[in-house]
C-alpha cells in the first residue's frame, strides 16, 4: 500500500512543477499580448508593406512588388546624400551629448556653491515640452531679430541667414538637438559618478594618480556599464529624431536638411508613397539594429551584466 501511494505521489509531483514553472508565463500572458498586437503587428505590417506598391491610388488594393521598392531605393542617388547628413547629425548630436554631459555631471559632483540650483538649470531643457524648445531656437535664429545674429552683431561679425541657408538650417538643428539632448547624458552621468566608492580615487591619490589617470582608469571604466546603454538609446533617439528638423526647417520643403526618417515622412505623409516609405523604414530598422548589436558586442556590456 504504502508503495502505491509512493508511486502516486511520484507520478502527482511533474505536474506540480509543471504548475509552478508555468505561473510566471501566465501573469506575463496580458503584457506579451499587447505586445503583439502594439509593437510586433505594425513591424511585420510594416515589412509587407514594403515588399508592396501601395500609396494614395492603391490603397485598398495594392499589388505585391517583391524587392522593387528596395531596389529603387537603392537605385535613388538620393538616398545615399541623406543617408550620410544623418551620420553627420547623429554623430554629432552624440559626441556633444555624450561630451558635455559628463563635463557637467563631474563638476556636479564636485563641491559647488549653489548645486541644487545649477542642478535644477541644466534640467530645464529637458524639462520643457521638445517642440516649444525648438520653436524657441527658431525665433533666436532669425536673421532681423534673433539673439544670436543680434549678438555676433554686437562682438562684430556678420550675421548668419539661419533659416534660409539649407546647410546653416541643418546647423541651426543640431545645435537645438544638442541642448535637449545634454540634460539625459548628463543625469545618467551623475548617477553613475554617485555610485562609484570614493575609495578608490583615495587610494588612488595615495599612489600619487594625476587627475587625468584617475579619469581614465576609475571613472571611464565604472561608468561604461552605465553609459553604454544611454549612448546606444541616445543614438537611436538622435537618428529617429524627427521634430527638431521639422521645426526648426519649417517643414520638408529642402532636401538638403532632411534625414533618413524626415524623408520617410514625407515620402509617406507629403508623397503618400507607402509602399516607398515603408521598404525606407525596414532599412533604417536594419542600420540600427546592426549598430547595436556590433556596439554592444564591441564593449562587452552584456557580459558584464550577466
Amino acid at each position: 500500500m504504502s508503495t502505491l501511494i509512493g508511486k502516486f505521489k511520484t507520478k502527482r509531483k511533474p505536474s506540480s512543477q509543471l504548475i509552478n514553472k508555468s505561473t510566471p508565463y501566465l501573469y506575463m500572458m496580458p503584457a506579451m499580448i499587447i505586445m503583439l498586437g502594439m509593437v510586433l503587428y505594425p513591424f511585420m505590417y510594416g515589412v509587407w508593406l514594403s515588399f508592396t506598391n501601395m500609396s494614395l491610388t492603391k490603397f485598398f488594393n495594392p499589388d505585391f512588388i517583391g524587392l522593387r521598392n528596395y531596389i529603387r531605393l537603392f537605385q535613388d542617388g538620393v538616398i545615399f546624400s541623406t543617408f550620410n547628413r544623418t551620420i553627420i547629425w547623429t554623430f554629432v548630436n552624440v559626441f556633444f551629448h555624450v561630451s558635455i554631459g559628463l563635463f557637467l555631471a563631474i563638476l556636479l559632483n564636485r563641491k559647488l556653491p549653489g548645486k541644487s540650483i545649477l542642478r535644477v538649470l541644466l534640467i530645464i531643457p529637458w524639462a520643457v515640452p521638445q517642440y516649444i524648445s525648438a520653436l524657441t531656437w527658431k525665433s533666436m535664429f532669425n536673421y532681423s531679430y534673433g539673439a544670436i545674429n543680434i549678438a555676433l552683431k554686437t562682438l562684430g561679425f556678420t550675421p548668419i541667414n539661419w533659416l534660409s541657408d539649407p546647410t546653416m538650417t541643418f546647423v541651426g538643428a543640431i545645435i537645438t538637438n544638442i541642448w535637449l539632448g545634454v540634460p539625459f547624458m548628463m543625469m545618467i552621468a551623475l548617477g553613475g559618478l554617485q555610485s562609484i566608492d570614493a575609495s578608490l580615487y583615495e587610494a588612488a591619490e595615495i599612489d600619487g594618480a594625476s587627475n587625468f589617470q584617475k579619469f581614465k582608469n576609475i571613472t571611464l571604466p565604472l561608468l561604461k556599464p552605465v553609459m553604454t546603454p544611454a549612448i546606444i538609446l541616445g543614438t537611436v533617439w538622435t537618428f529617429n529624431q524627427i521634430n527638431v528638423i521639422i521645426l526648426i526647417a519649417g517643414g520638408f520643403g529642402n532636401e538638403k536638411t532632411q534625414i533618413l526618417v524626415t524623408e520617410v515622412y514625407r515620402l509617406a505623409f507629403n508623397f503618400y508613397r507607402y509602399g516607398y516609405a515603408a521598404a525606407y523604414s525596414v532599412v533604417i530598422f536594419l542600420m540600427l539594429l546592426v549598430f547595436s548589436l556590433f556596439y554592444v558586442r564591441k564593449t562587452g556590456i552584456m557580459k558584464e551584466v550577466d
